[in-house]
């Protein structure tokens, strides 16, 4: 049955007060005034919501709640909404409304291929460069292309080395182990000037089939003196571990052993990875159990640098191509003036911002505040500018940034803080903005797509919420806006920061039926 929300806030406007009368009415009226805030708390907070969080033992003074019409400036429902809290991931909210609001829906990014030498029989006689411009989706197949149009040239050699330029970005060091000890987690990854493919290797595991037993020779006895055949005991097989993109210089070690069994929901959970690195030899090691069950599965890691994949990407795909080198693939920067052979250009913003929030892509929102802060030559790295700028992106916008931290963009910090005033001022901006139906559409639909895709999946408020979601241990965020079943557009945030936090996908999902019922 779908969960409906059966108690009705009274909104403040329409709470009745007695008349004053005309000698005791201006202090009165004061008096109200003051207290309005409390009112607000105590009349227009949902019962349900409030009963959820209890169950959930989550106390009011760590959740945050903004309600409001996209036509009105004052909030029907408002909760500490001006308590710093941690956003999670929906700190993408404020990364997509400074860029599309500085750069525009249709800004791109450019990645070209360069030479210092010419090309004489099949070869070419100096350097290539691969010139990176910060594209947060610039993948293998992109530079496949590229690759493949110098191949179309005719270029079979090239005699002097491949150099992989990533200056576009001014970038701070990174420790994609930081955060949370899983330094191969693709989400951890920091951005670069040229990242390629997310900085993430595709493991794709295929059930190896258990060879077919010989059968015994052939023998003429009678059935009568016929003895029943032995089974021939075979063990279960290690599955094929498929590699893409191919990687030039790092060799995969595999010791992960099948074993009976249903495959498990979570069936990465069973498996571990290790990168090592000796002088010039990189290998990835992989243990733990497989379950053939499973099927073809995928599974992405991080095993290098951005940096350091770059240059293995770029040596394997070559190869595979069928191109030689005499020299090395390397970290370099470009020369002026050299020709430019080949450009690719990326997708618009919109499209880049929308593959961000639909799956909560930590590392296009780091490349994206990168990509922000560029024109601050100011900061220390273009990070810390982008940053900044978003900061003064929003308060520029006229709205409140009163204990705003972003630190990267993405939200993957337990730094940041914003306030559910600052969500809610910036998802009534975002209304009003030209680039509305890009911000919108960016975001996931309850129980249709994306990362909300398993929210409200048995409620009639179905489709109807367009909404970005954050998750962290001890954080549970939620941002964006609802239609209600009158056809009117609402905007909603409710932050929790708790130990229990990630109980409260319950009273979220409370919140945004109220919102739909109309209230």
């Amino acid at each position: 049955m779908p969960r409906t929300s059966r108690s009705i806030a009274t909104p403040i406007a329409n709470t009745p007060g007695a008349r004053p009368s005309r000698q005791h009415g201006r202090p009165l009226v004061l008096c109200l005034l003051l207290l309005l805030p409390l009112l607000a708390h105590a009349a227009g907070f949902p019962a349900d919501l409030k009963k959820a969080l209890e169950r959930a033992n989550i106390p009011l003074s760590d959740v945050a709640v903004w309600v409001s019409r996209v036509d009105k400036t004052r909030p029907t429902l408002s909760h500490n909404p001006d308590l710093p809290m941690n956003p999670a991931s929906v700190m993408k909210l404020v990364t997509t409304f400074a860029t599309l609001d500085r750069l525009g829906p249709a800004y791109y990014w450019t990645t070209r291929l360069k030479m210092d030498g010419h090309i004489h029989n099949h070869t070419l006689e100096g350097n290539l460069y691969l010139v990176g411009g910060g594209d947060p989706v610039f993948t293998h197949a992109d530079l496949w292309k590229l690759m493949r149009q110098m191949r179309e040239l005719g270029v079979q050699q090239i005699t002097g080395d491949i150099v992989l330029d990533d200056s576009a970005l001014r970038l701070p060091p990174h420790d994609p182990g930081a955060f949370d000890g899983q330094a191969l987690r693709p989400y951890n990854a920091g951005p670069s000037g040229l990242m390629i493919n997310f900085n993430a290797l595709r493991l794709t595991f295929v059930p190896e089939p258990a060879p077919v037993p010989a059968g015994p020779p052939v023998q003429l006895v009678s059935a009568a003196n016929a003895a029943p055949a032995a089974a021939v005991p075979t063990d279960p097989r290690p599955p094929r571990i498929l590699v893409d993109p191919p990687m030039a210089g790092l060799d995969l070690d595999s010791a992960v052993r099948t074993v009976d069994g249903h495959c498990a929901r979570r069936w990465y959970k069973a498996l571990d990875a290790e990168a090592t690195s000796e002088r010039h030899h990189r290998r990835l090691s992989l243990k733990g159990t497989w379950r053939d069950d499973c099927g073809i599965k995928d599974w992405f890691v991080s095993p290098e640098s951005p940096e350091d994949f770059a240059r293995d990407v770029v040596g394997g795909l070559w190869k595979e191509l069928g191109g030689r080198l005499d020299g090395k693939v390397r970290q370099g920067l470009t020369p002026d003036g050299l020709p430019t052979l080949f450009v690719h250009t990326s997708r618009p913003l919109a499209d880049v911002v929308r593959d961000m929030n639909k799956w909560s892509n930590n590392v296009i929102a780091r490349q994206l505040l990168a990509t922000l802060g560029a024109s601050d030559n100011t900061a220390p790295d273009m990070v810390a500018g982008g940053a900044r700028l978003a900061s003064v992106q929003l308060a520029a916008a006229g709205i409140d940034t009163t204990g705003l931290s972003i630190e990267n963009g993405a939200g993957l910090s337990r730094t940041a803080r914003i306030t559910v005033r600052t969500l809610g001022q910036l998802l009534e901006q975002a209304w009003a903005r030209p680039f509305m139906p890009e911000f919108i559409s960016s975001m996931a639909v309850a129980g249709i797509d994306g990362t909300a895709r398993r929210r409200l999946r048995d409620s009639p408020a179905q489709g109807t919420a367009h909404i970005k979601t954050g998750t962290l241990n001890g954080v549970r965020a939620m941002a964006g806006y609802v239609i209600d079943r009158k056809g009117q557009r609402h905007v909603v945030a409710m932050l929790v920061n708790h130990p229990n936090a990630g109980a409260s996908r319950e009273a979220q999902d409370i919140l945004l039926e109220w919102v739909w019922e109309g209230h």
